[in-house]
């Protein structure tokens, strides 16, 4: 017979979204920042993204970073990038393929940019769980006015290979 797992054996709902956060950043090719975001309700993944360039078109890692050749600080600019943003990705996945995401929670390694913040206000999450800051104020000032739950999480504990 196999020994049952206590409660305390098995990661919490948030730290096991957050981990798999972290693992879908790792198929990101940005050269600067990798992101993962996993879109969830009621405990079940919606949708998952990182960020990069869109399907058929050249990674940031093959190519370079148009940003960073340009001198562009993180949190500006953002329309001059190759890239979506794992936010972005998360929520045309899920539109590619039929499923809403009004409701959902969002799971993401970096707290989002006010482009991204935009989308998911509008798209209906109703929270937003990350793991690293972001330079955005007019983002965060966004998101409390829209009463979107907000939380900086602790990186998850334990090992995950990521």
């Amino acid at each position: 017979m196999e020994p049952s797992l206590d409660e305390k054996d098995r990661p919490s709902w948030d730290d096991y979204f957050l981990t798999i956060a972290r693992m879908v950043a790792t198929r990101s090719t940005c050269l600067r920042r990798k992101v993962g975001a996993v879109l969830v309700r009621d405990k079940r993944i919606l949708s998952t993204g990182y960020n990069g360039p869109p399907s058929g078109i050249i990674h940031c890692s093959e190519r370079g970073c148009l940003r960073r050749e340009l001198g562009i600080p993180s949190g500006e600019r953002h329309e001059i990038c190759r890239g979506l943003h794992a936010e972005q990705n998360a929520i045309i996945q899920a539109a590619l393929f039929g499923v809403s995401i009004k409701g959902a929670v969002l799971y993401s390694t970096t707290f989002p940019c006010i482009i991204c913040t935009k989308m998911l206000i509008n798209a209906g999450v109703k929270a937003i769980y990350y793991l690293e800051g972001y330079p955005d104020p007019l983002s965060m000032e966004m998101l409390k006015e829209a009463e979107v739950e907000i939380e900086q999480m602790p990186m998850p504990e334990g090992e995950i290979g990521v």
